[in-house]
C-alpha cells in the first residue's frame, strides 16, 4: 500500500502505512511492518508525548513551542525534548522561523497510525468470501408474494429481542418492498418452513453510490444456531459480487455478538463504533459498522 503525502522537512521521516512485499505470508505481518509499527508505539509509550500530539493535532494550525509549553503546563526543555522524538518518527514536523520553532502535524499520520493499529489487529489481512461450512437442511431461494407475513413476522421476532433493530413496530409490507433491492432478497427454509431472510437495500439515491448497499438479515426464534444465517449471507454476498455490487455495509448493535461474528465470515470488516448514533426506547445506543468490499475490487 502507498500514499501520496507532502514532503516532510530535512531530516524528518514521513510517516506511511507499509507493505512489505517481500514478506512470505500474506497473512501475516511483514518484519519491516513490525519493526516500523513497533518504533511508532514504543514513541507514544510515553503519556507527555501523546498529550504533545494530540494538542498539536487539534490545533489545526502551526503552533509555537511557547504556545505548546503553556498550554501543557511544562517546561521548554520538557516540550522540546519530547518533540523532537515525535520529529524522529515523522509525527510531527519542526520549522524554524526566526527565532520561534513552528510544530505541525504530519498529516500522514491521521492515517497512518489507524492503519498501523488495523494491521497489528489482523484487519488488514485477506478477508474470507463467505461461510463455508454450510447446513445441507437449509435451503434459500429468492422472496417470493407468498413469503411476506413470514418474513414480516421474523422481523417481530428479531425486534423483541431488543438487540436487531431501531425499529420498535414491523414495517408493512410495501414499506419494505420499497427499501429492499428487487433482486436481493433471499429466505431460508428449513422442513419446508421459512425460518430466515435476508435483503439489500440501497445505502443511497445518489448514482455513485449505485453499487453500495445495506445489509439485514434475521433468523427466527427457535431455529437460530443451526447455520441459517451462515446460509443465508452465503447467498447474500455471492448474489451480490456477481450482481454489480461493490460495498456492502450494515450497523449492528455490540450487543449483537452474534450478528457481528456472522457479517465477519463472510468478508464484512469493523470501521468503528458510532457512539450514541440514536435513541432506542428511550437509551442512546451505540452501533459497530462494517463493510465488505468485492474481492474483484481490490487492485
Amino acid at each position: 500500500m502507498s500514499a501520496s503525502v507532502s514532503t516532510p522537512a530535512p531530516g524528518v521521516r514521513t510517516v506511511l502505512p507499509l507493505t512489505d512485499v517481500s514478506a512470505p505470508d500474506p497473512t501475516q505481518l511483514a518484519p519491516g511492518d513490525a519493526a516500523t509499527y513497533a518504533e511508532w508505539f514504543a514513541c507514544l509509550a510515553e503519556p507527555m508525548r501523546v498529550r504533545l500530539l494530540h494538542a498539536v493535532a487539534v490545533a489545526g494550525h502551526h503552533t509555537t513551542v511557547g504556545e505548546l509549553t503553556a498550554q501543557l503546563n511544562i517546561s521548554q526543555s520538557t516540550c522540546s525534548h519530547h518533540l523532537r522524538k515525535l520529529a524522529e518518527v515523522g509525527f510531527v514536523h519542526l520549522r524554524k522561523e526566526g527565532t520561534a520553532t513552528l510544530v505541525s502535524v504530519n498529516p500522514a499520520c491521521c492515517t497512518g497510525l489507524p492503519h498501523a493499529a488495523d494491521a497489528v489487529m489482523g484487519m488488514l489481512g485477506p478477508r474470507p468470501c463467505c461461510p463455508t461450512d454450510l447446513p445441507t437442511d437449509v435451503t434459500v431461494r429468492a422472496l417470493d408474494a407468498d413469503d411476506w407475513a413470514a418474513v414480516r413476522r421474523i422481523y417481530g421476532e428479531g425486534i423483541a429481542t431488543g438487540h436487531a433493530t431501531f425499529e420498535t413496530e414491523v414495517p408493512d409490507r410495501r414499506e419494505l418492498d420499497r427499501r429492499w433491492l428487487p433482486d436481493h432478497r433471499w429466505v431460508a427454509e428449513l422442513d419446508g418452513e421459512v425460518v430466515g431472510w435476508t435483503a439489500l437495500g440501497p445505502a443511497s439515491t445518489r448514482p455513485v453510490y449505485a453499487g453500495v448497499a445495506e445489509s439485514s438479515i434475521y433468523v427466527a426464534d427457535g431455529v437460530r444456531g443451526r447455520g441459517i444465517g451462515k446460509s443465508l449471507i452465503h447467498k447474500q454476498v455471492t448474489a451480490a459480487d456477481s450482481g454489480g455490487l461493490w460495498t456492502l455495509q450494515t450497523a449492528i448493535f455490540p450487543e449483537n455478538r452474534a450478528s457481528i461474528a456472522l457479517h465477519q465470515s463472510a468478508g464484512y470488516r469493523t470501521l468503528g463504533l458510532r457512539e450514541r448514533i440514536g435513541r432506542h426506547h428511550g437509551v442512546w445506543r451505540d452501533t459497530v459498522f462494517l463493510e465488505r468490499r468485492r474481492a474483484a475490487d481490490s487492485d
